[in-house]
C-alpha cells in the first residue's frame, strides 16, 4: 500500500507522514537529502542552471521511488515525483528561469519515465491558504525558508490546485489544512484516519 502526501511548503506534509506511518505501521519515506552538485551554481545563476538542477532532482526521485516500489512495502511518502514537474519545474518556466526549449525537454523526459512507476494508491493533498503556510513556516523557524515571498507561495498554491483538479491517476483525498491541526489535536488526526480508511478499505 502506497500513500503519498503532497502540498505546498509549510502545509504539514512531514508531520502528517510521521503520524500516519506510526498509526498505520507503514514505513515513512521522506525526501532524499542528497548533495546536489548544481545547487550552489543554481543560486548564483538560476537561469543558467535551473534545467540541470531539476533534471538532477527528477532522476534522484525517480530512482528512489523505483527502488521503493520494487521492495513492495507499505509506505507513507512525503512529496512525489509529480510535484517536480507540475509544480516546481513549471513554476521556474513561468518565472522565466527556464527556457521554453529546456522546459519542453524536461517535460518530455518526465513523461517518458513516469510510465515506469506506479502512482500511489492514495494521494492526500494538504490544501492550505498562504496565511496558514506562513504561520507554519515561521513556527518551524528554518533559516533558509525565512526569505520565501508571499507571491511565490501563492503561485505554488495555484500550481497545486491546478494539478489536483486534473489528477486522475488514482484515489484522491483533499484535506483543508486551514481547519485541521493534526499535530496538536488527536481528534483531527482521528478524522483524517477515518477518511483514509474509508477511501482505502471502504469503511464508513
Amino acid at each position: 500500500m502506497h500513500i503519498a502526501i503532497v502540498g505546498n511548503i509549510g502545509a504539514g506534509k512531514t508531520t502528517l507522514t510521521q503520524l500516519l506511518a506510526h498509526h498505520l505501521k507503514y514505513e515513512p519515506q521522506y525526501e532524499e537529502v542528497e548533495n546536489n552538485p548544481y545547487l550552489e551554481d543554481f543560486y548564483s545563476d538560476m537561469k543558467r542552471w535551473a534545467f540541470n538542477l531539476q533534471i538532477f532532482f527528477l532522476n534522484s526521485r525517480f530512482r528512489h521511488i523505483v527502488e521503493l516500489q520494487n521492495k513492495d512495502i507499505n509506505m507513507v511518502q512525503d512529496r512525489t515525483i509529480y510535484e517536480d514537474a507540475y509544480i516546481f519545474a513549471e513554476n521556474l518556466y513561468d518565472m522565466g528561469l527556464m527556457s521554453a526549449r529546456d522546459f519542453e525537454n524536461y517535460s518530455n523526459i518526465f513523461h517518458s519515465i513516469i510510465h515506469y512507476i506506479k502512482p500511489p494508491d492514495l494521494l492526500i493533498y494538504l490544501q492550505a491558504s498562504v496565511p496558514t503556510l506562513v504561520s507554519n513556516i515561521q513556527t518551524r523557524g528554518r533559516d533558509y525558508e525565512a526569505g520565501i515571498r508571499l507571491d511565490y507561495l501563492s503561485k505554488l498554491n495555484d500550481k497545486y490546485d491546478k494539478w489536483i483538479n486534473n489528477y486522475n491517476e488514482g484515489k484522491l483525498l483533499v484535506l483543508d489544512k486551514d481547519n485541521l491541526d493534526f499535530a496538536n489535536k488527536p481528534e483531527d488526526l482521528g478524522k483524517i484516519i477515518q477518511k483514509i480508511e474509508s477511501q482505502m478499505f471502504g469503511l464508513f
